[in-house]
């Protein structure tokens, strides 16, 4: 590897960062972290900071779970790659794909198709919607509701049903047939509406309008986060998700749950839609399935869609896939990464410490006016709104956020920024000294901004 000098020298000069303008990042350059352990980071000069961020909601089992790295070593020395494609597999695909199934048999989930992350798995799980409504003899059924506020990746797909217009706008046109409700989020919402129960209500009858407007024998699926997470971790009340599920099951809509932030753990239950007690008919998920130590995610499928597809002639076939669906190294991690999940219980740990966070922020929102709203209370899933005015909702300008974020770095911890929303989802392993580390990161930066 490079000495440190030449790293310092050509950082952003020739990678292109995900999420961010290359012009700004050469001049601001990003943080190089150069090591991790349990839940804190190390970067090039030797800082340390807990990572609150949990990489990007996806480092559920932190970063020193050895289990895992044997794991993944082992498959490298025993079969570093072959294509799962129709005629091959691997026998960490077939192990993988069991347990995997098997996690999510009380939501209902039959089978599994591996990806290469979130972004995939939507993207899977929208085709897979429009070849289900064909194979019934619906072909009609093409276009896709989702909510205001949702994120679904970055795929052509996943940005159309995207609701938020920043990862829209640069590369409209985007799929025709998509249609976006009303968000869940009781602190800015259309309706002005502080009720989340009402608020639910009252987006159910958007979405009762709007399908009979298009018709719902055009419509092939709703998807949603359980709780919306890049949007800025909104939460909605419990009876939102199965209203959403009724009216989709009452128009023959399928219901696909977006459970690439929520799955594993991170709300406090293993699955988003457990939380709310609904069983969806297709499921993406990623992230906490091998905890960011390979890139792997997947599409699950319902009993009933399986069947369907199953039973059927030759559209039946899939013609969809990636050269690195069921990867033997990332599926040997699948496998390592879920026997720790549960013998860890990483569930229960991040109720505990996510009612910490919560119940920490809530506190400091009594201290400081700049805190318009907390929302969470629901796993390890915080997000802090700040605002310039309580009585009006003005959002924080970009620059004061920027220096909190900066004074939040100098205090010892990792965040991330969402507009006007300080966003932590710190590791499901994360300890109760770490916790109150980040509330005490948040504290010191309010106070000297």
């Amino acid at each position: 590897m490079k000495d440190d000098n030449f790293l310092k020298e050509n950082n952003a000069r020739q990678l292109w960062h995900p999420m961010g303008h290359p012009g700004q990042l050469q001049a601001n350059t990003p943080v190089i972290v150069t090591k991790a352990e349990g839940s804190t980071l190390e970067d090039i000069d030797g800082t340390r900071r807990i990572d609150a961020a949990g990489g990007l909601w996806c480092a559920n089992l932190g970063y020193s779970n050895d289990v895992v790295k044997e794991a993944i070593a082992k498959q490298l020395y025993d079969l570093p790659y072959y294509s799962a494609f129709a005629g091959t597999t691997n026998p960490m695909a077939i192990e993988a794909a069991y347990m995997v199934r098997d996690f999510f048999a009380e939501d209902g989930i039959g089978r599994v198709f591996f990806t290469s992350g979130g972004s995939d798995s939507v993207e899977t799980c929208l085709r897979l919607a429009r070849q289900y409504h064909r194979i019934k003899g619906a072909p009609a059924r093409t276009k896709f509701l989702s909510l205001k506020k949702g994120y679904h990746g970055t795929h052509f797909g996943g940005a159309s049903v995207n609701g938020n217009n920043r990862f829209r706008i640069g590369y409209e046109p985007l799929l025709a047939g998509c249609f976006h409700l009303p968000s869940p989020y009781s602190y800015r919402n259309p309706f002005d509406e502080s009720d989340p129960e009402k608020l639910a209500q009252k987006i159910a009858a958007v979405m009762e309008d709007e399908i009979a407007f298009q018709g719902a024998e055009t419509i092939a699926a709703f998807i949603m986060e359980p709780i919306l997470g890049a949007g800025g971790v909104i939460v909605p009340h419990e009876t939102f998700m199965p209203l959403m599920r009724e009216i989709c099951d009452r128009h023959g809509i399928l219901m696909i749950a977006d459970e690439v932030i929520c799955g594993f753990g991170r709300t406090g239950a293993w699955s988003g839609s457990r939380l709310w007690g609904v069983k969806p008919d297709l499921m993406s998920v990623a992230k906490g399935i091998t905890s960011a130590y390979f890139p792997v995610g997947a599409a699950l499928i319902s009993e009933a869609v399986a069947e369907v597809f199953e039973t059927a002639g030759p559209d039946g076939n899939i013609f969809h896939g990636y050269t690195y669906s069921a990867h033997p190294v990332g599926a040997a991690a699948v496998a390592a990464c879920l026997s720790e999940t549960l013998r860890l219980d990483t569930k229960t740990n991040a109720a505990a410490r996510g009612t910490q966070m919560f119940e920490g922020v809530q506190a400091l929102a009594a201290k400081y006016d700049i805190i318009g709203d907390v929302r969470g209370g629901h796993g390890l899933m915080t997000g802090v709104e700040l605002v310039s005015d309580r009585a009006t909702k003005t959002p924080l300008d970009a620059e004061t956020m920027g220096r909190i974020n900066a004074a939040i770095l100098d205090s010892g911890t990792m965040v991330r920024m969402l507009g006007n929303t300080v966003a932590m989802s710190p590791p499901l392993v994360i300890t109760e000294a770490e916790v109150n580390t980040i509330l005490a990161s948040l504290d010191t930066a309010l106070a000297s901004v």
